[in-house]
Parts: structure tokens; C-alpha cells; sequence
């Protein structure tokens, strides 16, 4: 037989060839099976390892493979002023990438058509290591305390008792934490909904830093805005029409147009602020519920990126792709920006639980550049990270024996200084109305009746005083806002007796009075 065809021959894990993949062996064709039967025995027992734990959040999600190309500048600028990361620097280069878009609440097989924010995680294989740059469609958040983030999840999870969604759970979270208002007020618009996830923008929500060659850093925000595909978001109905014929509409959209040489492309675009508390401003620009006004403080492109491969197995690269915001590069950095700092620890804490102790060797995670590490074993270790001329003997640094050296400084370190007790107090400025109210006043006409229509639908099931709450937050914000909500509620048909949403029971009481009887059979 030659090469070519003996490749194509079934083999288990072991590397035996598979004679028989048919029958499992048995006494006789009716009799019970033995427990030697190996390759049936190893078979089954990998299928029954075949998911690992979902995410607690992006569970939903999909991507696709391409590059990142640097302009050289932000702006009109040469990006050296501000950065010294290596992979803005020349005009042209372009860096592989892989991103995975998702929605954030529901689970792994649930409607693409729920309102929900939606992750936009980008990973940027670069020279220096990789860079991931771990954000959403919207440009804000709910929170700005990572502490109450397991407590924001748990609410906007289905009930622990029915397994139901439950918008009551939501804005009861929601009424006691005023800072959320802004983000509502996106999320009921059509906002909340994105078309699908080639025609979305995205952001990295958080305030991080560039360091230059000097050590001098300024405060930056990351945009992904959407170039030759533009942007579209869906009103309520659309996505309900949808979402009747199709719960997997924008994994097939972006697979579709990768295939067909569509290949969608962003722009990216940082704001920049000196790195300091801006006392001129009436919010805190490390606030991740604010958006700094992109008339006062512009978007400077400093790249494009293009999606040109899909993947081509599923599991190995969407659902085992691992993403940290920690995850940085030489020449960016950190903001004290309270939720990041939280983040930082949990994303990368997560994937170790969720795909391994050495996730970060699996092809999809795996860094392009040169790897050499003194972290050793672990669960499905699949190499050493060891350099070509080290020390085998030598698992620790520093050493005179042949062991890794720590690399040269490539600039000045970054060193921000304090003078603060150590406390626990939310932030000076919290201003959590003002800009929900600029939101609501710059949506256009459509936009507001869909805001409207869709938190009524929602809050019509609240007790009254998580509806109470909510509607003088909207009043804060905007007293048309808030007036009408609560003419909105005034008028709505309400049954206290719930369980999840009003289209929730709906859509049971239509299955209950649908279809024929059947005697069965």
C-alpha cells in the first residue's frame, strides 16, 4: 500500500489500524458484549470527555483567523511617540490574529438573536509574545468594582429555582446599582442587538496604557470600527422573525463570508488622555461605565484588521481559545482602572480551570514567537518550554549552570507613583446619569421608541419598587426618558403572576393551544 493511502487508514490513539468500526464484539451476534472490547471501550470513554466546562459567560461564541496591519502612526503622529510596542511601529506590517466573537449571558447553544452584549476578543500573535485584547460591541459596562461582578452574573443568569430568565433578577441588580443606567440604556436599544457579528463594532471598554521608549505613558481606549461592512444593529421583532427561522444566524454569516472571499475588516482606533485624574472632567476617565466624548478626545487609527481564514476545526480553535487581559506586550500596560485589575487575575484563572494547567501550548493559544520558560509539568504537558542550548538539568533561574537569563530592558519601566491610603471607597466622580442621559438625547427617533418599548417589556413584570428605582434613575438621565417609561408601565398589561418574562409565557401558552392531540403510539 503506498504512503498516500495509508494515511487515509482509521487508527485508534494508539496508532492501531481500525478493521472493524461497525460492531463491538458480542457471544454471538445476540449476545452481551465483553469487556475486552479495547477500541470500543477507549472510543466511548473520549466521547464522554468530549465538552469541557463552559464559560461562565461567552459561552456562545465563534471566529475566524487573520491579520492585523499597522499604519505606523496614531493619527497623524508617528506611533513611536507614545508606544514603543513593536507591532505599530512600521507602516504595513501585519501581525496573525485570531478572534472570537460571542454573546455573554446565555450558554453555549442559545439564540444569537438574544439581547446581550457581545464579546469581541482579539488575539495578536506578535513578535514579542502574543497581545490579547479582551473587549465587547459596547463601549462601556455595567459595573466599575470587580467585586460585584459574580453578583451581576448570578442576576442576569437564569432563576437557580425555575431555570428561567428572569428580567425581574436583572433589574433588581440593576435598581441598587445606579452606575448601570448607561449601559441599560444601550442594551434596550437596538444596540443591544447587533445584526450579526461582522457588522458590529467593538471595543476594549477598559482604560489601559502605551509606554513610549522613555517610560512615559498616556491613558488609551481601543475601538474596532467595522470598514467596508459597516454597522447594523436589529429592533426586537427582527430579531424574534430570526430567531424563528435560525439560532445560529451570525456563526453562519461570518463562516459564509470567510468562504465566499467577503472578508470583513475593522479599523483600529485609540482615544488618548495624559495619564493623570483630569480634574476638568465631570467622570473619572478610568470609569469603564463612561465613553470619553469622541468629539472632544478623537479616534486615531493606528491599524486595520482582516479576517481571511475560518477555522477548521471548532472545538480546537473557538472553544479551547484562551484570552486574558493581562495579557500584554512590551510598550503597553495597565490602568488602575478597577474593574481591568479584576479582570486581569480572573480571565487567565479561569481558562486554567476550564481548558488546563498548559492551555497556553495548545496550537491556538500558543505564542508564534520564542517560548522558553522554568514552568514545568501539569495535566497534559506537551513539551518542555525549554531553550535549545539549556541546561536540562536546570528548571530555575537565576543559575551559573546553563540556565535562562533574563533579556535586556527594551526602554525605561513605566513607574507610576502613589500616595494614597489604602481604603475601600467607589471612585470620587460616579456621575452614573449624566451620560446615560447624553446617550438617550443622541439616539435617533427610531431608536428611542425601540429603547422604550423594549425596558417596558422587561420591567412590566417587576415588582413596583425595582420599577420605582428604575424609573427615577431614567428621570435622572433625561426627564423625557423617564416620563416615557413610566407612561410606558402605566399602560401595560401586567400579570403578577410570572415566571420569567412576559414573552416567556407567551411563547408557553402558544405551545400549550398549538398542534393536534395524538393517542400515540
Amino acid at each position: 500500500m503506498d504512503k498516500e493511502k495509508q494515511t487515509m487508514i482509521l487508527t485508534d490513539r494508539q496508532g492501531h489500524p481500525i478493521s472493524d468500526n461497525q460492531h463491538i464484539r458480542t457471544i454471538g451476534n445476540r449476545g452481551p458484549s465483553t469487556l475486552e472490547n479495547y477500541h470500543y471501550i477507549e472510543k466511548i470513554s473520549h466521547f464522554d470527555r468530549e465538552r469541557i466546562p463552559e464559560r461562565v459567560v461567552h459561552a456562545r461564541g465563534a471566529g475566524a483567523h487573520g491579520y492585523f496591519e499597522a499604519y505606523g502612526k496614531v493619527g497623524n503622529e508617528p506611533v513611536s511617540t507614545y508606544t514603543r510596542a513593536k507591532l505599530f511601529q512600521e507602516a504595513g506590517k501585519q501581525t496573525p490574529v485570531f478572534v472570537r466573537f460571542s454573546t455573554v449571558v446565555h450558554g453555549g447553544y442559545s439564540p444569537e438573536t438574544f439581547r446581550d452584549p457581545r464579546g469581541f476578543a482579539t488575539k495578536f500573535y506578535t513578535e514579542d509574545g502574543n497581545w490579547d485584547l479582551v473587549g465587547n460591541n459596547l463601549k462601556i459596562f455595567f459595573i466599575r468594582d470587580p467585586l460585584k461582578f459574580p453578583d451581576m452574573v448570578h442576576a442576569f443568569k437564569p432563576d437557580p429555582v425555575t431555570n428561567l430568565q428572569n428580567p425581574e433578577k436583572m433589574f433588581d441588580f440593576v435598581s441598587n446599582s445606579p452606575e448601570a443606567t448607561h449601559m441599560i440604556t444601550f442594551l434596550f436599544s437596538p444596540w443591544g442587538i447587533p445584526a450579526n457579528y461582522r457588522q458590529m463594532q467593538g471595543s476594549g471598554v477598559n482604560t489601559y496604557k502605551w509606554v513610549n521608549q522613555e517610560g512615559q505613558a498616556v491613558l488609551v481606549k481601543y475601538h474596532w470600527e467595522p470598514l467596508k461592512q459597516g454597522m447594523k444593529n436589529l429592533k426586537q421583532k427582527e430579531a424574534e422573525d430570526i430567531q424563528a427561522k435560525h439560532i445560529s444566524h451570525a456563526t453562519q454569516d461570518l463562516f459564509e463570508a470567510i468562504e465566499r472571499g467577503d472578508y470583513p475588516e475593522w479599523e483600529l482606533c485609540v482615544q488618548m488622555l495624559s495619564d493623570d485624574e483630569h480634574p476638568e472632567l465631570d467622570f473619572d476617565p478610568l470609569d469603564p461605565t463612561k465613553l470619553w466624548d469622541h468629539e472632544k478626545f478623537p479616534f486615531l487609527p493606528v491599524g486595520k484588521m482582516v479576517l481571511n481564514k475560518n477555522p477548521e476545526n471548532y472545538f480546537a480553535e473557538v472553544e479551547q481559545a484562551a484570552f486574558g487581559t493581562g495579557v500584554l506586550v512590551d510598550g503597553l500596560d495597565f490602568s488602575d482602572d478597577k474593574l481591568l485589575q479584576g479582570r486581569t487575575f480572573s480571565y487567565s484563572d479561569t481558562q486554567r480551570y476550564r481548558v488546563g494547567t498548559n492551555y497556553l501550548q495548545l496550537p491556538i493559544n500558543a505564542p508564534k514567537a520564542h517560548v522558553a520558560t522554568n514552568q514545568r509539568d501539569g495535566q497534559m504537558t506537551l513539551m518542555v518550554d525549554r531553550a535549545p542550548e539549556q541546561n536540562p538539568h536546570v528548571n530555575y533561574e537565576p543559575s551559573s549552570l546553563g540556565g535562562l537569563k533574563e533579556a535586556s530592558p527594551s526602554g525605561k519601566e513605566h513607574q507610576p507613583q502613589y500616595n494614597a491610603k489604602l481604603v475601600r471607597e467607589k471612585i470620587s466622580r460616579t456621575n452614573d446619569f449624566g451620560q446615560a442621559g447624553d446617550t438617550y438625547r443622541k439616539f435617533e427617533d427610531w431608536e428611542r421608541d425601540e429603547l422604550i418599548l423594549n425596558l417596558v417589556d422587561a420591567l412590566k413584570i417587576c415588582k413596583p419598587i425595582i420599577q420605582e428605582k428604575m424609573i427615577g434613575y431614567f428621570m435622572n438621565a433625561d426627564p423625557d426618558y423617564g416620563r416615557r417609561v413610566s407612561e410606558g408601565l402605566a399602560q401595560a398589561n401586567v400579570d403578577s403572576a410570572h415566571l420569567g418574562s412576559a414573552s416567556n409565557k407567551d411563547g408557553a401558552e402558544m405551545a400549550e393551544h398549538s398542534g393536534k392531540r395524538t393517542d400515540g403510539y
